[in-house]
C-alpha cells in the first residue's frame, strides 16, 4: 500500500493461509515537513521510500508512522518526514524506493551530492544494517541513469545496494487490471497513449 497499510491484515492472513511468510511494508512518502501545506514544488515535493516491519516493535511503528502521515503531515497525500521517522524508526528496514524515491529522484537530475546527503540522513535515521539503495530494470531510460550513479553514493554513505522490481501485482493476467487502475488514478482516458503506464 502506498501511504498507508489498510490491506496489511488481509495480507498478513492470505499468506499465512498459504504458508507464505508475510512481509508487512508501506511504500510511504517522505517530505522535509509535514507540517508544510504551501504550493512550492521544490520544498514540499514528496519522494517515496519502502518501510518494512522488521519484528513486532517494527509493525507497531509502522501504523504510528501511517497514522501520523494522515493526521499531521496530509496534504494530497499522507506524509512523513525525516523526524516523524527518527521518532519511529526502531524495528524498520527502509528502502530508497523507485524512481521517485529521494535518492534515485536526485540522481535523474544528475545532482549525485543531494543523493548522496538524502542517503546519508535516512542511513543515520534507520541505521547502516537498515537503510539500502534500490536499483531496478524496467526498461525505462532514466532507471539507466540510476543504476550508472548510485554505485558512487553507495561508496560514498557505505549504504549497500540491492536490486529490486517495482511489482504491482502478481501475473502477467493482472496487466490489464492494473492498467485500467492506473488510468483511473491518474484521471486519464484507458484510451489515451500518453498517459503513464
Amino acid at each position: 500500500d502506498h501511504g498507508n497499510m489498510f490491506g496489511a491484515v488481509e495480507f498478513f492472513k492470505e499468506c499465512k493461509k498459504n504458508k507464505i511468510k508475510p512481509i508487512i511494508g508501506t511504500e510511504a512518502y517522505v517530505c522535509a515537513d509535514r507540517h508544510n501545506r504551501t504550493a512550492d514544488k521544490v520544498r514540499n515535493k514528496s519522494y517515496h521510500m519502502v518501510l518494512l516491519a522488521k519484528n513486532a516493535t517494527g509493525y507497531k511503528n509502522l501504523m504510528k508512522l501511517s497514522s501520523f502521515g494522515y493526521l499531521e503531515g496530509f496534504y494530497y497525500r499522507p506524509r512523513i518526514d525525516p523526524e516523524l521517522l527518527s521518532q519511529y524508526s526502531e524495528g524498520i528496514i527502509g528502502l530508497s524506493a523507485c524512481m521517485s524515491g529521494e535518492p534515485s529522484w536526485h540522481l535523474r537530475q544528475k545532482n549525485i551530492k543531494a543523493a548522496v546527503e538524502a542517503a546519508a540522513l535516512y542511513r543515520d535515521i534507520l541505521g547502516r544494517d537498515n537503510y539500502f539503495l534500490e536499483i531496478q530494470n524496467h526498461g525505462i531510460e532514466e532507471e539507466a541513469l540510476i543504476r550508472q550513479l548510485m554505485p558512487q553514493v553507495a561508496a560514498e554513505t557505505g549504504v549497500s545496494i540491492v536490486a529490486t522490481n517495482d511489482c504491482h501485482f502478481l501475473d502477467k493476467a493482472h496487466h490489464e487490471s492494473h492498467d485500467l487502475l492506473m488510468a483511473m488514478q491518474t484521471g486519464k482516458t484507458y484510451n489515451d497513449p500518453n498517459r503513464w503506464r
